[in-house]
């Protein structure tokens, strides 16, 4: 599935939706270029997740990892790999435990062996304007 994301409100819009499809155990792969729009999407679907359009969602780029408690008992996990060499380091952050809830993954290629086969993958480009973004999916056919 491609679209096309005019602003940054369409991107948000997209993560809301995903946000409504997800559930534990899932894996959402963020890819792109720097500036793509990972962050953002990742903003958006934890806002949603959580029902707090004000919820502070900072870039884990130095941390690697932030947790979210969302409604239901249900955990997100942010992670951001760009400073990862690879997926050895993952254990140490706590992957395992993390894949119980959902995960979000900013540069997945450092996953390796360890990107799960059943994720959403939602790779996101430049558009033809400043503001607007490609995005394709793919994954979750029976959901999307």
């Amino acid at each position: 599935m491609e679209i096309t994301l005019e602003n940054l409100a369409a991107t948000e819009a997209l993560a809301a939706r995903l946000a409504r499809l997800a559930r534990p155990g899932d894996a959402l792969l963020l890819e792109g270029p720097l500036g793509a729009g990972k962050s953002a999407l990742a903003r958006g679907f934890l806002r949603a997740a959580a029902g707090d359009p004000a919820l502070e969602v900072p870039s884990p780029t130095f941390t690697l990892v932030q947790s979210y408690e969302l409604p239901g008992g249900a955990t997100a996990h942010h992670f951001d790999l760009y400073r990862l060499s690879g997926p050895d380091g993952l254990l140490e952050l706590g992957w395992d435990e993390a894949r119980e809830g959902i995960v979000l993954v900013e540069w997945p290629e450092r996953l390796g062996r360890l990107a799960p086969a059943a994720a959403l993958r939602v790779q996101l480009a430049p558009g033809a304007t400043e503001d607007s973004r490609r995005a394709r999916l793919t994954g979750w056919e029976d959901r999307l």
